[in-house]
Parts: C-alpha cells; structure tokens; sequence
C-alpha cells in the first residue's frame, strides 16, 4: 500500500493528474468510475422496465427517489460505521452488498419475475448500498494520496462522477435498445464485482490504538460533538446549504425545458447533459492553478455566480446553439463548488472523525438537492419553468453573498495530525474503563499582566476539550490567592478521557504550549485526575502528569 505519510513526492505532486501515478489510488479511483457508469446504466434500465411496464410517470419517479432517499437516511449512520471498523472490510461488505442485490434483479428480470414493486424495493436496497459505501469511500482518499496530492484527488474523484454521468446513460441506452435490462442489470453487477477485487487487493495498514474501539451510540454522538465543535466543518456544512438548494434547479428543469418549451428530443438532452460533463472535466483540469491564484472563499463566490448565469441562460435561451456554452458554464461552475468543498471538509478534521464529518457533508448535499428538485419543480407546476430557474438564480446569488463571510479558505493548512504528547495517566492501581465520570483538574500561576492573554488562549482550549469529549468544562480563580487559576473538564468514563489523549492534535498541542509559556512556577501545571465508580483505589498521594 501506498501511504500518504510514508509516500515522498516532488513538489509537482498536487498536479491535476499526479494522483494517478500511484497504484492504488489508481486503481481504486479506475473501479469506483466503472462502478458509477454501471450505477447510470442501472438507473436507465430501471426506469426504462417501470416506464414499459406501468407507464406510470409516478412509479419512474419513485424508482429515481429510491435510490436517493437512503442516502439522506443513512448517511451519518453509514459515516459513523466507516469510522469505528476497518474501512476495508467495511466497503467489501457494501460492495458485496450491492452485487448480490445487482445479480437478483438480473435473474430476476431474466425469469420475467421483476414486478414493478420488486424493481422499487431492489432499487431501494441498491440505494441503502451506495449510501453505506459513499463515506467510506471518500475517507479513505486522505489514505491513499499524501497531503499535497489531497485536492487532486479530490477534483479527480469529481472529474470521475462527471465522467460517469456524461457516458453512463448513453452507455445504459444503447445496452437496453440493443440488449435488453437484464444485459444493463448484469453490467451493473460486473462492476461491483471489479469494485470489490480492486478493494480485496487494498493492504490497508490501519492507525493501531491500544485503546477498544467506539460503539456505534458512542460513535454517532461523538461524531455530532464534533461537529458541532469544528468552526471549518460548520463552514462547509453552511456553503453546502447555500448552494445546493439553487444548484438543483438545473437538473430539474433541464429535461423540462428540453422536452417542453424546445420540443426536443432524448438526443438532444443527451447532448446537453454531455456539455455539463465536459464543462465539469475542464473545470477540475483548471482548478490547481485556480487555487494557487484566488482565495478558496471567492473562488466558490464566482463559481456560484457563474451557475446562477447558467440557470438564467437556460431560462432566457431557446437557441441550440447558445445552450451547450450554457451546460459548459455549468459544469464548470458545480465542480468548483463540489471540489472546492469536498477539499475543505477532508482537511478540516482529523483523521478519527473524517467518515462522519464527509457523511454530514453527503446529507447536506443530497438533502439540498432533493428538497431543491421538488420546490423549484413544484414552482414550475405553478408558474412556468423559466420563473423557477429566474427565482433559482437570483437565490444562488444572494445566498452565495450572504455566506461569503463564512470561511472555508485555510482549512488545508490546519495540522490535525495526532500530537501524541499527553503522557499514560500514572496509577497506583488499574483503573477499570467504563468507571465515571472522571474529574481532570490542571492548577495555572498566572501573572496579572497575562490574564487577558490567558483568558484568551482559555476558551479556545475550552472548545478543544468539549470537541474531544468533555461534558462539562470551566475556570475558575482562586479568590485568597490571585493568579492561582484552575481549570477542569469532566468525562464520561475513563476510556473517553483515553480517547482525548488520542484526539489532541499537532495545532490543540500549540494552544497547550501557548498557555505553558504563560504558568510561572519551577514545576508543570499541576494536573490531578478524579475518578468516580467502585474500583478499589489505596490512599495514596496522587500521581500527576502534563496533559494540559
């Protein structure tokens, strides 16, 4: 396996295409596009059967929401389970998944006993596997590419999406007009099986820790506290909210206006959806030198203003030869936005929680973009679709204002590597895991002339130790001896302040050694740990370390 910290490369390696140059990475990003083209083809088949066999526009529809209702469900929790076990094993059991569920409905469809209620809850449980998957798989790009490569990546997985979406439907209707579904339904389920011998030949070389892993309660709450917690997530969770909701407007009205208000045929949008792709594929090509030259918060600003013109364009244009520059515009505009955020929420967490912080991210989007499908589509019923697209526009813009202050930009340059600096807890006896709570006390000497500064540094410490897990924090000062400052933050358990020991990063350790430079004393601030349970502890003069 090719290892992000153990890799070295030139300082070319946040090239576009760099990534490629290592193997598993390639491979993987390889079966993931084949994966997707067969998820397209799958989708095609699927409305294609229900379209023939009830000609229901309802029932198509209800085949489309199936596949994008679990991830809205599932996601966070999908997030939590790719955190707390191995991610190899976790994505070829999803794989694997996904395969037998792609085999049944080809048998099924083969022995002509695929009822339109069978193809729903099969699509549904097709959902329910990608769903699963898709945290997991955008976690483990940080593990297979080292930092400088990370934004390529990233953009080469977006290039990988659009890629699929260009070719995938074409790919799914000539194999249904030439072959039949079941022949679309039997290429799906190739390409999960390519997927899971691509991921079976992954030696992933898993972060050891001495410490049990988290339960999936524990692990969900968890990963919500540190959310809550993380200013750059909250950042991204906000941008995505602003921008996701407008951006669907396009692919609800495209098809729309197409077919509708141009009277024109599949060819035709094919064509256009094609332009998107390439626009897409272009943009991610552009975006390095993009990034080396503008700020990641204006460049997601201009790139939302370039899609609110492409939704005017589309509003305002009715000519054949306009409207591919528009789809250019477009996809361009969607994977700066895409790429740009994606990058921000891989960086702006560490390692331990990256699953479910993207899993937030996977439930903003997809959230946005359904309930935006269904309101600027439930707009059009009532007005026209040209309104709903003028209406999307104007609020891509002014929502795209009104979170430019919101910061996304330097959530790359944090570093949340694992500091390691807190020392084991020094015990008289063992002292059993699940006892609680568990009182940390650490004693400051501060100058007068420093209390300010101190105060300062104090509160983003705070921050720090709710994220990692402290339910209760705070300072107090000693009345009869001023400068004599005590902090204290309570655990649930004694594991979970374990696990603070492992959460502490490289730029929390800075803040710990800010606050430091700070204490007067010969001796460290003195820390004390209080623990509540039944274990029997001998008197004994307490044992101190430096876990500031």
């Amino acid at each position: 396996m090719v290892n992000a910290s153990a890799s070295q490369h030139s300082p070319q390696a946040d090239g576009a295409w760099s990534p490629l140059k290592i193997r598993m990475f390639r491979s993987i990003w390889l079966a993931i596009l084949a994966s997707n083209i067969g998820t397209w083809v799958n989708d095609v088949a699927a409305a294609w059967v229900m379209a023939e066999r009830t000609g229901s526009a309802l029932m198509v529809a209800l085949v489309q929401s199936a596949t994008t209702v679990p991830i809205v469900l599932l996601a966070l929790a999908a997030g939590t389970l790719a955190d707390i076990v191995d991610r190899r094993k976790y994505l070829l059991f999803t794989q694997g998944w996904m395969l037998l569920v792609a085999a049944v409905t080809a048998v099924l469809t083969a022995m002509d006993l695929l009822t339109p209620q069978l193809l729903v809850l099969l699509t549904f449980c097709m959902g329910c596997g990608a769903a699963m998957a898709m945290p997991a798989q955008a976690a483990i790009v940080s593990e297979l590419v080292p930092q400088p490569m990370l934004a390529s990546a990233v953009a080469l997985n977006s290039i990988g999406i659009n890629i699929a979406r260009s070719i995938g439907p074409a790919i799914g209707g000539v194999i249904v007009a030439q072959l039949g579904a079941v022949w679309a339904f039997g290429f799906n389920a190739i390409t999960f099986a390519a997927m899971l011998f691509v991921v079976w030949g992954w030696k992933r070389d898993p972060k050891a820790s001495s410490l049990p892993p988290e339960g999936f309660g524990a692990g969900l709450k968890a990963g919500l506290r540190y959310a809550s917690r993380a200013g750059r997530l909250q950042a991204v969770l906000i941008k995505s909210a602003g921008f996701f909701f407008f951006a669907a407007a396009m692919n609800a009205m495209l098809p729309v206006v197409v077919r509708g208000q141009m009277e024109g045929g599949a060819g035709q949008y094919g064509v256009l959806l094609g332009c998107i792709g390439i626009g897409a594929v272009g943009g991610a090509l552009l975006l390095p030198k993009l990034r080396a030259k503008l700020d990641r918060d204006l460049l997601v600003l201009l790139a939302t203003l370039s899609l609110a013109a492409s939704l005017a364009g589309l509003a305002l244009t009715r000519s054949w030869y306009v409207l591919p520059l528009v789809m250019l515009v477009n996809g361009f505009a969607w994977i700066t936005v895409l790429s740009s955020l994606q990058i921000a929420a891989q960086t702006a967490v560490p390692a331990w929680v990256r699953a479910r912080a993207l899993a937030l991210y996977i439930m903003v989007f997809s959230a946005g973009m359904a309930a935006g499908g269904l309101s600027w589509g439930a707009l059009a019923q009532r007005t026209s679709p040209e309104l709903a697209l003028l209406v999307a526009a104007a609020g891509a813009v002014i929502g795209g204002l009104l979170v430019w202050r919101v910061r996304i930009a330097g959530a790359e340059d944090l570093n949340l590597s694992p500091a390691g600096h807190w020392p084991a807890p020094e015990l008289s006896v063992p002292v059993s895991n699940d006892r609680g709570p568990v009182l940390v006390t650490i004693e400051y000497r501060i100058d007068a002339a420093d209390r300010a500064a101190f105060q300062v540094q104090m509160r983003t410490l705070g921050a720090i130790r709710r994220r990692d897990g402290a339910v209760v924090w705070g300072v107090v000062e000693d009345v009869a001896t001023p400068g004599i400052h005590l902090e204290y933050f309570v655990a649930a358990s004694w594991l979970e302040h374990l696990r603070q020991h492992e959460r502490i990063t490289a730029d929390d350790k800075a803040i710990q050694e800010a606050l430091r430079t700070l204490h007067r004393g010969e001796r460290a601030p003195l820390v004390r740990h209080f623990v509540g349970g039944h274990d029997p502890l001998p008197a004994a003069a307490p044992h101190h370390h430096s876990d500031i």
